[in-house]
């Protein structure tokens, strides 16, 4: 059976507010959670801020380099909300209230009793033919056009919009990984990692030192969608460590 490559995604998170560190971004590792699990490889993430050419020029990019691209941020009531006009922009659509949004936003505001006013209905512009992503939680709307998903900021908001979205989306074949406790520091293991790395290629592997304060160590991390590949591979690693611990003790890096 031939194996067919996995999908790959971007993820745009958009906000000066990002840029200038007034906001900590809690959306991209939820993003990148979900798409691991749904076999999705997610390739790249950009912070940008809130400039209309920059967002258009980033979207058309990464959208044309990937099978899915995910944004978050910019599609409020404000004045300073400008991506549902970069992605038009980016795609060369013209820009209106979508009919479908109004009247959910028109019903939302009613049952609150608050006056729909222009800057909410503000939230129902999309650029033509896109098509509504729900929100649960406010009502307002996300949208996709062609493989962009545009969502809200607000990481509450972002999740529940990301939940449907993910729903809708092909699985591929979920990549399982294997974490290996190692007590010597990268110098010790480099060489032979490396060896190891290039002899397993359909594995993934990645070190991660740790310090203590006294020594170092590292966490071995073991990455692929194909189980005998990883379980080959986990098993070199464990006999590569059996070595050196009997070769030398643990050195401080």
């Amino acid at each position: 059976m031939t194996a067919h490559p996995a999908a790959t995604a971007a993820m745009l998170a958009i906000g000066d507010e990002l840029l200038s560190g007034r906001t900590k971004d809690k959306n991209i590792g939820h993003l990148a959670e979900l798409l691991t699990l749904a076999g999705i490889d997610l390739k790249e993430v950009r912070i940008i801020g809130d400039e209309p050419h920059f967002i258009a020029d980033t979207l058309n990019t990464l959208r044309r380099s990937y099978d899915y691209v995910f944004t978050s941020g910019g599609i409020g009531p404000t004045h300073d909300d400008l991506t549902a006009d970069a992605v038009a922009a980016a795609f060369g659509l013209p820009i209106g209230e979508h009919p479908d949004a109004v009247d959910i936003l028109s019903d939302y505001y009613a049952g609150r009793g608050l006056e729909f006013t222009a800057a909410r209905r503000r939230m129902t512009r999309t650029p033509e033919g896109a098509i509504l992503i729900e929100n649960p939680v406010s009502k307002a709307p996300g949208f996709r056009v062609d493989n962009v998903f545009v969502m809200a900021g607000v990481p509450q908001i972002f999740q529940a919009m990301l939940g449907n979205v993910m729903a809708t989306l092909p699985a591929g074949q979920a990549i399982r990984s294997v974490a290996i406790p190692c007590p010597f520091g990268e110098g010790d293991i480099g060489d032979p990692l490396r060896s190891l790395s290039q002899s397993h290629p359909g594995v993934s592997i990645g070190s991660y030192p740790k310090f203590d304060g006294d020594s170092y160590s590292t966490e071995i991390v073991l990455r692929s969608r194909d189980d005998r590949a990883l379980d080959s591979a986990a098993a070199a690693v464990s006999a590569m460590l059996d070595d050196l611990r009997q070769a030398r003790p643990a050195t401080a890096g």
